[in-house]
């Protein structure tokens, strides 16, 4: 004889298979890297270069490996920007979906404003490559702190 199936088990193996036929339509779960960086940590900003390039190593949009390489210059500029001028950390964030989003959180409200260059090249190159590499971007404030973001791939957001 068979045993009743309780209603919470049907329902279970119901979603279970629902999950499965979509499985094959619905696009892949993001990916996402979250990384905090200590103050003054510079030695971070390779590391999360690394990070970023191995959570990219499967993403591959039309122009992928170039996408990648630009993904980790602004990302490498965001990181710095924040160590160098918050002077409390970060935390870095990056989602792969069909685009990649990264967001470079830091702890001081005062927002980062696009400058020229300095004459020894080291200073102020930073916003104005993600400004024009990145096909988004922006600064969101939260209660604490900022949130400088970029995205890449899939054309304008």
């Amino acid at each position: 004889m068979r045993q009743p199936v309780r209603r919470e088990e049907r329902e279970r193996r119901q979603e279970t298979a629902d999950r499965s036929r979509r499985g094959a339509l619905s696009p892949p779960p993001p990916r996402t890297l979250e990384r905090k960086v200590r103050p003054a940590d510079l030695r971070a900003v390779g590391e999360v270069r690394n990070e970023l390039r191995q959570l990219l190593s499967r993403w591959a949009p039309p122009g992928g490996g170039e996408l990648a390489e630009v993904a980790t210059l602004l990302t490498s500029e965001l990181v710095t920007n924040a160590l160098v001028h918050a002077k409390g950390g970060a935390v870095v964030t990056a989602t792969v979906t069909d685009r990649l989003r990264v967001e470079v959180r830091d702890f001081v409200s005062r927002r980062p404003e696009p400058r020229a260059p300095t004459a020894d090249g080291t200073s102020g190159r930073g916003l104005m490559l993600v400004r024009s590499l990145a096909d988004a971007w922006g600064i969101r404030s939260h209660g604490v702190g900022k949130s400088v973001w970029f995205e890449l791939g899939g054309g304008p957001a």
